[in-house]
């Protein structure tokens, strides 16, 4: 089942979520209309003096995923938002290789300008500030639709150096009935949850030494992967080169895989505190919950690994009642560029963008519905609209590419804010 419908009144102060089933009924009856639809949201048209129940937000941070979920008595919504960290990543160095280059060339000189460099405190990567802005924009957005309470925060914590070294003392999360749930829950995010060696999933999966622990393997993180029972028998104590003797693809795979750096941890790291205050900042009360918690919490109860039902696992839950299957994909595609020509690989000009946005009453980014009465896509088609001056526009879709989609054919869904969705 989908998510529950947010409601406001007509004051848009936020009530109780409903049912799907119970806001058709609303919006057929003519007693409320489309607020908007990503989240979807109705708007009474009669002021309300319903009692409104609390609702706790959860939220799950991660460096590609972050899992949002709202809780009453069970989970009523949630959502997985897609960051776009690695996009930003990309534009930087395409920048940087285009400016290098022009300072190369036989152009002005250009004094350069070292005294404006300084940084404020807590400053943070637009990589990782991009990070905790997406989730804190979703966050107040969800204040405004729905009455929450309170907010559970993940505060992610991968120790690098317990990681390293598990005899570290001292840390509370290695004792007791958590002992290994961080170590475990690491590298099921590294290694993919499937087997290293033969690729099942879906299956038990056990820690592996790639080099044996009785040939002077050690526990240190780059030395462990996942694999599924057979294989870890099989293997025994041999030699991964040997073992893997037939399938050199593999071998080749698993010892980058094991090298590569703790990339996805720092940008956690680096971010949880940064988010944590500024979800104090918003008024509600902040509690937080560590990962080994949340993943105890979500194999106790029996629940499937979904970004967004992870967030719903995040504290001290007793049982957990789940009343949605789909949650919404939120991605982040963020405004566009702010240049204004388009440079070729070695950073000269092309070509120059024009200084309007709209279009025939469209702009890039807005979803729209277009109904096409002819040709390869005839049909009825959703997604997000690329525009251009000659009123012959693209729009991506779920499926893929739609193209030609004339403007005459579009009826404006949802207005371009920076994110795509998905259902």
């Amino acid at each position: 089942m989908s998510n529950f419908v947010f409601v406001i009144d007509t004051n848009k102060r936020p009530l109780n979520p409903v049912h799907p089933g119970l806001a058709r009924l609303l919006l057929t009856q003519r007693k409320a209309a489309v607020f908007r639809h990503f989240p979807f949201t109705i708007i009474l048209k009669t002021v309300s003096a319903e009692i409104t129940q609390p609702i706790q937000l959860k939220i799950d941070p991660g460096s590609k995923t972050t899992g949002l979920a709202l809780l009453n008595d069970a989970v009523i919504w949630g959502a997985e938002l897609t960051h776009r960290g690695q996009a930003i990543k990309d534009s930087l160095e395409s920048r940087r290789a285009i400016r290098r280059n022009r300072r190369h060339r036989k152009t002005r000189y250009r004094q350069p300008r070292f005294l404006n460099r300084t940084r404020k405190k807590g400053w943070l990567a637009p990589t990782l500030d991009h990070r905790v802005k997406t989730t804190l924009t979703w966050v107040n957005r969800l204040i405004k639709w729905a009455l929450i309470t309170g907010i559970s925060q993940e505060l992610v914590r991968f120790d690098t150096q317990a990681l390293m070294n598990p005899e570290i003392s001292g840390t509370e999360y290695q004792r007791g009935e958590l002992a290994g749930f961080e170590v475990k829950e690491y590298l099921l995010a590294k290694w993919g949850r499937k087997c290293a060696y033969c690729g099942v999933e879906n299956t038990r999966l056990e820690i592996e030494h790639i080099l044996a622990s009785s040939k002077g393997g050690t526990n240190r993180v780059s030395n462990l992967t996942l694999a599924c029972h057979d294989c870890n028998q099989k293997k025994g104590n041999d030699p991964i080169e040997k073992f893997l003797s037939k399938k050199p693809d593999v071998l080749r795979r698993i010892l980058a895989a094991s090298k590569l750096p703790l990339k996805d941890a720092a940008a956690v790291n680096s971010t949880r505190w940064a988010l944590y205050q500024r979800l104090k900042e918003t008024g509600l009360p902040v509690d937080l919950g560590t990962g080994g918690r949340t993943k105890f919490n979500r194999v106790k109860l029996g629940v499937q690994k979904r970004h967004y039902l992870d967030a719903a696992c995040v504290g001290v839950v007793e049982k957990l009642s789940i009343k949605i299957t789909k949650p919404l994909l939120i991605t982040a595609k963020g405004w566009g560029t702010r240049r204004m020509c388009t440079t070729n690989k070695y950073g000269f000009p092309i070509r120059h963008r024009t200084r309007q946005k709209a279009f025939f009453g469209f702009q890039t980014g807005d979803i729209i519905r277009a109904i096409l009465p002819t040709g390869k896509f005839a049909g009825t088609h959703v997604g997000r609209l690329s525009v251009r001056a000659t009123g012959v526009f693209e729009m991506v879709t779920q499926v893929g590419k739609v193209s030609p989609v004339r403007a005459k054919y579009c009826l404006g869904v949802h207005r371009v804010d920076g994110y795509s969705y998905a259902a």
